[in-house]
């Protein structure tokens, strides 16, 4: 992550490492915006209280508790295989060779009719392969195997898998279980009855990315997490109802806001959704919660909206491994994710099959 005077303020992706929260004033002082207390081993932020819950994200690691209302298990790491190998024939994006984290490009990914073909192509290959890892879940299976079989779909359709190699990141798909919110490496931790799995897919295809994600039930699954789920599908498809040309981004934001407070569920704001095409992330940022932000939409543009909602704190927790990400108090997360195209009608969905 990258934190420097010189560094505008920025949020964060849902699968972007690049954390730009400082100020860009070069005579305030990196240690003067952060208090350590060495009996807590905890780290908060001299700052306002919206960014103050982000030294969470970026200094504070996973809770110590071993069960959540003695029910469930907290999340531990598992044993990561080797990345695995993508024929030489297939193209990588730019930024597998140099593993540093590029960032969000600036500029939105407006397409002409090529453009649009191919960003439909990506899109249905990502949808048929996340359809496919769906079907692997169940009690008794290791994330690894996800990641086995979705980096084999991808490699046998010609297509990269986008999140390996970006910046580092050492598997072909994210798998988040239970308190997860996102980039949850796969491992060797199996399923167990009663989990909830959100599996994140992206392929690189001809050039152009396309981005999606779902949350899946794991065997028997109560109520509390069925409903999260279902409410969380819910936001993603209010808020691609509402897009079209010249909408304002932050009606995104206030469609999502407005359903989860319906059903008292926290909105995780550190994540965002984001362009993507010839790039895997570019601007619009796209928020999740209400915000002033004045951007339109623009015809012919593609963009992710991926609401990742909480029955609990809202508060991310970055593990050890700098990619895993947590609720504070290890309550239940959800997402759901489409990569959508700007129409004259509205909105297509471009990661369905």
């Amino acid at each position: 992550m990258v934190a420097g005077s010189s560094i505008q303020p920025r949020l964060i992706s849902t699968f972007l490492g690049d954390c730009r929260f400082l100020p860009s004033n070069p005579t305030t002082s990196f240690h003067c915006l952060f208090h350590f207390n060495p009996g807590k081993g905890h780290v908060s932020m001299q700052m306002s209280r919206t960014f103050s819950g982000l030294t969470n994200l970026l200094f504070n690691r996973r809770g110590t508790e071993e069960s959540i209302d003695g029910k469930r298990k907290r999340l531990k790491p598992g044993k990561v295989s080797p990345s695995r190998p993508v024929p030489s024939h297939i193209p990588r994006p730019p930024y597998v060779k140099s593993r540093k984290m590029p960032g969000i490009a600036s500029g939105p990914e407006i397409h002409d009719e090529k453009g649009i073909e191919c960003m439909r192509a990506s899109g249905k290959l990502a949808a048929q392969v996340l359809q496919y890892a769906g079907t692997l879940v169940k009690p008794g299976i290791p994330t690894d195997e996800i990641d086995e079989a979705v980096h084999q779909m991808i490699i046998d359709n010609g297509a990269y898998p986008s999140p390996l190699g970006y910046g580092g990141f050492p598997k072909s798909v994210c798998t988040s279980v239970n308190e997860c919110i996102c980039h949850g490496i796969p491992d060797s931790r199996v399923l167990e009855d009663g989990d909830i799995i959100n599996i994140d897919v992206t392929v690189y295809l001809n050039g152009y990315h396309g981005d999606t994600s779902a949350t899946y039930f794991v065997g028997e699954v109560d109520e509390e997490a069925k409903n999260l789920v279902k409410v969380t599908k819910e936001c993603l498809d209010n808020a691609i109802s509402i897009c079209a040309p010249g909408v304002k981004f932050n009606k995104i934001g206030k469609t999502i806001h407005d359903h989860a407070d319906k059903h008292n569920y926290g909105v995780v704001q550190q994540f965002v959704g984001h362009g993507v095409g010839r790039v895997f992330h570019s601007d619009p940022v796209v928020l999740h919660y209400r915000n002033n932000g004045r951007e339109r939409m623009v015809l012919n543009q593609t963009f992710t909206i991926e609401p990742m909602l909480t029955i609990g704190s809202i508060n991310p927790v970055m593990w050890d491994d700098n990619w895993t990400v947590v609720t504070e108090d290890g309550s239940l997360s959800a997402q759901f994710e489409h990569t959508i195209l700007i129409t004259n009608d509205g909105a297509e969905i471009l990661t369905q099959c």
